[in-house]
């Protein structure tokens, strides 16, 4: 199930307040074998969906999902089959954007294809995205991203590489959790700090964590930002698909990281205090200085600015090494609000989908972010 969000990020900006009630599919409450389920659409309309994406009159059942807060928590994404919309706005430039996802589903897999528009408004005045092809902010890109119903943890884990993308959210919209920016003060495009924002590899030392930095890569309250070929992305968690507060209850699935394990909220039961409350991240910052500013070091306190100011004390926190945990027998990643955010390696095997596609590293993609 999904409703509307009443989160605003601009008084110029009333967000749609219309709920979404008794969303089956979405809700994970579909028909599992094909048959018909009833969807009620809040505004009298009821749509009976046939298990073939059309309606009882033979056209298409598409769901908006505008500034839709998700609640359900099914970790098979069978149950999040269906035809979804919106129509986002760009704030600071006051254009509303389509947003298309189509999921399906297999016996053994679903596939997520969507133009890679979120579901909610973004580029708020805290924001400053690269732009798209002819000065857009940001650039429709088609992508289609494959996820297995039935994910096992790998005899050894996977580390997020640049690429490939690290997961798929239900708005259609892909995770991509590290930066192709680090120190390299010798470079022509260094800053006064030493930092490029592009061309490092994922090995390299000092990497940047665009969430680390003071400008967030100019990322936008959902902790995404473009591209210079326009596609949008998410370096964290997007805020406005879920509540981030222990009063709504555990938080829903809101993805599916590219090993096909679900990427939840923040939130969870902790029977261990019998209180809901947000996962902590087992990683913390690491203690006393970098050193002596060099070629090959910036310096400086670990405050954050790089991945390697971090390192993993698995009792600091609830979550393991790849930022995941085992609740009610299922396992997934969490949304944390610090390091790593939300993945730091697969516990499975990426799905091939996810290597390089929509705008990444590959021979004419723009340049990586």
């Amino acid at each position: 199930m999904i409703r509307r969000s009443d989160k605003t990020y601009s008084i110029k900006y009333v967000l749609s307040t219309i709920s979404i009630t008794g969303l089956l599919i979405l809700s994970g409450c579909s028909d599992s074998d094909g048959g018909d389920a009833i969807v009620d659409e809040g505004d009298g309309d009821t749509i009976v969906d046939t298990g073939d994406d059309s309606d009882i009159d033979g056209t298409a059942a598409v769901i908006d999902i505008y500034n839709a807060i998700f609640t359900e928590r099914s970790a098979d994404c069978a149950d999040y089959v269906n035809t979804f919309d919106a129509s986002p706005v760009d704030i600071q430039n006051s254009i509303t954007f389509d947003a298309d996802v189509l999921i399906t589903a297999t016996d053994t897999d679903c596939t997520i294809t969507s133009n890679s528009v979120p579901n909610h408004d973004f580029n708020d005045d805290t924001a400053a995205f690269a732009g798209g092809a002819d000065g857009a902010t940001i650039a429709a890109t088609d992508t289609v991203s494959t996820v297995t119903r039935s994910p096992t943890m790998a005899a050894t884990q996977t580390p997020l590489s640049q690429q490939v993308k690290n997961g798929i959210f239900l708005n259609g919209v892909r995770l991509d959790i590290l930066s192709a920016g680090c120190y390299n003060p010798t470079s022509p495009d260094a800053g006064d700090d030493g930092n490029v924002g592009i061309g490092c590899a994922d090995d390299a030392p000092w990497l940047l964590d665009p969430l680390g930095t003071e400008s967030k890569f100019g990322a936008d309250l959902n902790n995404a930002h473009t591209q210079p070929g326009g596609l949008y992305h998410y370096h964290g968690g997007p805020n406005a698909m879920f509540d981030d507060t222990a009063a709504s209850g555990v938080s829903p699935v809101i993805g599916f990281a590219a090993d096909g394990f679900p990427i939840y909220g923040s939130f969870f039961n902790d029977t261990a205090s019998g209180m809901v409350r947000a996962a902590v991240s087992g990683y913390t910052l690491k203690e006393g200085t970098r050193g002596v500013r060099s070629d090959t070091n910036p310096g400086g306190d670990y405050a954050g600015e790089y991945n390697d100011d971090w390192e993993f004390t698995g009792d600091a926190g609830d979550l393991d090494e790849c930022n995941g945990m085992t609740v009610d027998g299922q396992y997934g990643y969490y949304v944390t609000d610090t390091y790593p955010w939300v993945l730091k390696c697969f516990v499975g095997t990426p799905d091939e989908s996810f290597g390089g596609a929509g705008g990444g590293t590959g021979p004419g993609g723009p340049p990586r972010e």
